[in-house]
């Protein structure tokens, strides 16, 4: 027996890239019903349509991924919406949780929440070192204040609920729509249309020198079946795999395992972003045991076959 076994478990978000692979791992865990709130029944920035949805159902466990968000183009056109839907969602669900007087609670946060010119790694205790990278800061500022209401929760109201840091995820089944993807599915869609089109060049944004650390989604979703079992602080917890890569250096990995031998131009007038990410992931092993195990170079692979499979459907 675990903390799950036999739990009635809702997944916001289960639908979406990280919740699909979530749903598998917690099923092979042992856990009991499976509930996954679809957007046409319940719009989870509505406060009523939340507590509806707790009512229908009468969740032991929430694990609350739903998020709006995208790259960096779509964090720049839609700063308004990204705070408010983030904000609210979280909101009404750990506000209903308290109410339901559910067991555990677990909130994905994100690493847009670091301060932009974090020490790196970036540590747990640095969260709050500064203000968020601009692009990106009213979607990582929403998540991280919901750290603060669980905290606040947990003081008052004995709600047990536990936050997450993420790192960037990818892998098969993401979102590869070029206007709200992010980079990895972004240049694998780029490179094998310019491969199989035989384009003398593909476009790149910026200028190559921001450093990213990367995590496959299959480790994401164990770490947070771990975490969801084992930890029960009221600390955030990053999780990542403590390995960073320049993007100049991602861009030509990609350019060679999906075989496209034309020439990548660099568009300097578009932006690079938060300067590095590199998560300091001590306090994941020490707490729950989570180390990934999927390198980047054999998750690329696996995300380009996926991709190369089913993308045209």
């Amino acid at each position: 027996m675990t903390a799950i076994t036999d739990k009635r478990i809702a997944v916001t978000g289960g639908a979406g890239f990280l919740g699909s692979f979530l749903l598998e791992q917690l099923e092979a865990a042992g856990a009991g019903e499976l509930i996954v709130p679809r957007i046409e029944n319940y719009d989870l920035t509505e406060q009523d349509a939340v507590r509806q949805m707790y009512a229908d159902a009468k969740p032991d466990i929430v694990i609350h991924l739903a998020a709006e968000v995208g790259g960096i183009g779509a964090n720049r056109a839609n700063p308004g919406r990204y705070f408010y839907a983030n904000m609210a969602m979280g909101l009404h669900l750990i506000e209903e949780a308290r109410k339901h007087k559910i067991e555990k609670f677990v909130q994905v946060g994100t690493v847009c929440a670091y301060p932009k010119y974090a020490p790196v790694p970036f540590r747990e205790e640095d969260l709050w070192n500064g203000y968020p990278e601009e692009t990106n800061a009213p979607y990582g500022i929403a998540k991280k204040s919901l750290l603060v209401m669980l905290q606040a929760y947990r003081q008052q109201y004995n709600l047990n609920g536990i936050y997450l840091l993420p790192v960037n995820l990818y892998g098969p089944r993401d979102n590869f729509d070029l206007e709200t993807s992010h980079v990895i599915p972004a240049l694998i869609r780029k490179f094998v249309t310019a491969r199989d089109e035989g384009a003398a060049e593909v476009v790149a944004w910026g200028t190559g020198s921001a450093s990213r650390e990367f995590l496959f989604v299959k480790d994401a979703a164990r770490a947070l079946v771990m975490a969801t079992d084992r930890y029960n602080g009221d600390q955030p917890v990053n999780v990542g795999t403590s390995h960073e890569i320049t993007i100049r250096e991602l861009v030509e990995l990609i350019a060679k395992l999906t075989g496209y031998e034309g020439t990548v131009r660099w568009d300097t007038s578009k932006p690079d972003g938060q300067p590095r990410r590199k998560l300091d992931t001590t306090k994941a092993a020490q707490l729950f045991e989570f180390e990934a195990g999927t390198g980047l170079e054999e998750g690329l692979r696996e995300t380009i076959e996926w991709w190369e499979t089913h993308g045209a459907s």
